[in-house]
């Protein structure tokens, strides 16, 4: 722990935010940055001049500018894998490198396969259009995708629906497919490795369906494409090698929406809206590169969210969009910050002795207003929230739009000034109650305040926007990566379970049940067999 920072801690724990604010009347423009259409208010932290110059003279002992350039110059920033993560190379614009030519290459063939979709080329079985994209994967293969095909609904093809389906429970797959007609569904089957559990099963559960519906053997590679780099198990399971979209190990999977695994957001918005997806976030990479430390929007927030994990035993951080399209970001960014920053251990292998990463979670507003943000103004947990929201209405109803962005600012705003015992006895008697009755309810009114928060603004809700705000979020947790000595492009913590699910399943399916487990695994499988 840095004695500086401990000692600003302390200080600035005396105080509140609306202290600061009187004492500086253009925080707001000091504590807030702009690059391109997104805006970065964070002047609402337990924050001065003194905390962010000791925070940025941290991230330079950290040599935190070195790390940055070493991750876009494709060294080993994964040492435990001895890979490049190199996810920032998939947008940048065509150049003579030998990631770029690949990158170029696996963009045209998704171009070609996009345009005969959307042309109605591709033919089903049955000589019919394809109309329906069920996109069959898990984790990075899905959460990203699915997040903003989602969000970019406003900009989908009108004739093409595209589904998602990542849970091995039966119902996802079942469910998805009840109302879906054979003759004109797509498949596609995203694994790196072909043999994902979830995947694999899913994917065989649709290949039976097809199968069932009377589509014959030789036939099942119009309804099948893959992206994988196991282009034989692909071949196997019947989807032909031309049908096959690459995967690269310098692309980790929560990372990978900008490569191939993006082929269904291509399909739903087409390529010149994937592209556009890219291209703002090679703005907010060129930001990350070469801005100045001070400057520089994901590092910022990496430091905030340093200042607020190690000194003010923060272990959560809420983000809120104030946007429904946007209402599967949260999911997406657990798995970005969680399995990026949930380790035990250093780049080195010894053990961390201070806290690493937060509990990532939150919804949509307004709906959150109406259930958990009562703890976040009165419980006694301090939790540090990003408010997102888009300055143009996605809808045609413009005056609720209004409604919307004013409780967006109002939540932050409360979080900030909260209110005071003495503001709810005089609310109180102004509406007539007694002054007993007032003593017994006003404690139970008070909001401490005092709370911090982000607020990030887009112009509007478009792939450029969206491409750039993944982005920051991305760097953001790589920057938090390099402050904490941690690798964050490994996940060694899912392993586990994976390995034991095995022999689980064979005890499940056989009753062969293994005596030396323990006894509470035991008695569960013995309750599932009775």
């Amino acid at each position: 722990m840095d004695n500086t920072l401990e000692a600003q801690h302390k200080q600035l724990n005396e105080s509140t935010l609306l202290d600061l604010f009187k004492e500086n009347p253009e925080r707001a423009k000091q504590f807030s940055l702009k690059v391109d259409e997104l805006y970065f208010d964070f002047s609402k932290n337990h924050i001065n001049d003194n905390v962010m110059a000791t925070l940025f003279d941290k991230a330079n002992k950290q040599e935190l500018s070195t790390a940055i350039e070493s991750l876009f110059a494709g060294e080993q920033v994964n040492n435990t894998e001895k890979r490049a993560a190199l996810h920032t190379a998939l947008r940048e614009p065509k150049n003579d490198s030998d990631s770029s030519s690949i990158v170029q290459a696996a963009l045209e063939k998704m171009d070609n396969f996009v345009e005969s979709i959307h042309q109605q080329h591709w033919l089903g079985h049955t000589s019919k259009a394809i109309d329906t994209v069920v996109n069959i994967g898990i984790g990075g293969s899905d959460l990203g995708p699915r997040m903003v095909t989602q969000s970019l609904s406003a900009f989908h093809h009108p004739q093409l629906t595209v589904h998602f389906v990542a849970n091995i429970d039966g119902a996802d797959l079942e469910d998805t497919l009840s109302t879906l007609n054979a003759e004109t569904t797509l498949f596609v089957i995203a694994s790196k490795t072909f043999t994902t559990l979830e995947t694999l099963n899913n994917a065989l559960s649709a290949r039976q369906w097809m199968l069932d519906a009377g589509c014959q053997q030789n036939d099942l590679q119009k309804h099948f494409v893959a992206i994988s780099s196991n282009i034989q198990a692909a071949n196997e399971f019947g989807i032909a090698e031309e049908n096959i979209f690459p995967l690269w190990d310098w692309v980790g999977g929560r990372y990978s929406l900008w490569s191939s695994i993006g082929l269904p957001i291509a399909l739903a918005i087409g390529m010149n809206g994937f592209r556009e997806l890219l291209h703002g976030a090679h703005i907010m990479d060129a930001h990350f590169r070469q801005a100045p430390l001070n400057s520089n929007m994901p590092v910022i927030a990496a430091l905030l969210s340093y200042w607020y994990n190690q000194y003010w035993g923060c272990s959560a951080h809420a983000v809120l969009p104030y946007a429904q399209r946007l209402n599967r970001l949260p999911a997406y960014l657990q798995q970005l910050d969680m399995e990026s920053l949930g380790k035990r251990v250093n780049k080195s292998g010894a053990a961390v002795t201070t806290s690493t990463g937060s509990i990532i979670w939150g919804a949509e507003g307004t709906n959150g207003q109406h259930s958990f943000h009562q703890l976040l103004h009165q419980g006694t947990q301090l939790i540090p929230v990003d408010f997102i929201a888009v300055k143009k209405s996605m809808s045609n109803y413009k005056d609720q739009h209004q409604h919307l962005l004013a409780c967006c600012i109002s939540q932050s705003q409360a979080l900030l000034q909260g209110k005071t015992l003495g503001q709810a006895e005089e609310e109180l008697r102004v509406q007539g109650l007694s002054d007993d009755d007032i003593q017994q309810l006003a404690p139970h009114k008070v909001i401490p305040g005092n709370k911090p928060s982000n607020t990030i603004l887009l112009d509007e809700l478009t792939p450029k926007n969206l491409g750039a705000l993944i982005a920051f979020y991305e760097h953001k947790v790589y920057a938090t990566s390099v402050l904490l000595g941690i690798n964050a492009f490994d996940q060694w913590g899912v392993e586990l379970g994976k390995q034991l699910g095995k022999p689980l399943y064979h005890a499940l399916t056989t009753e062969e049940c293994n005596t030396e487990w323990d006894s509470s695994t035991i008695e569960i499988i013995k309750q599932l067999h009775s």
